[in-house]
């Protein structure tokens, strides 16, 4: 097809994490980085809780803030709603 998703690496919830960006529509296929209000778990085998939330900081909500997230499970959210209301990183 002709779509360009922008692939990035968001280890944390295991070491190999990826997301993936679409910049022209705003939307993030995240996988288990980021649901709304919660992260993905970090206690399974190549997790690293610290890691998951820098990279959820400086990488994710890098993004422009109405960017749709989709996350693994659960319903989606946004970058900007996550900012303000998701209780794992406001106290990171």
């Amino acid at each position: 097809g002709e779509t360009s998703l922008q692939c990035i690496s968001v280890p944390g919830h295991s070491p190999g994490h990826l997301v993936f960006f679409h910049e022209g529509e705003k939307k993030l296929i995240g996988g288990d980085v980021l649901f709304r209000e919660s992260i993905g778990r970090t206690d399974l085998p190549g997790g690293n809780h610290a890691q998951l939330l820098k990279n959820i900081q400086t990488k994710v909500y890098a993004l422009p803030e109405e960017t749709e997230v989709f996350p693994g499970h659960g319903p989606s959210t946004t970058v900007g709603y996550e900012k303000a209301n998701n209780p794992f990183i406001k106290g990171a």
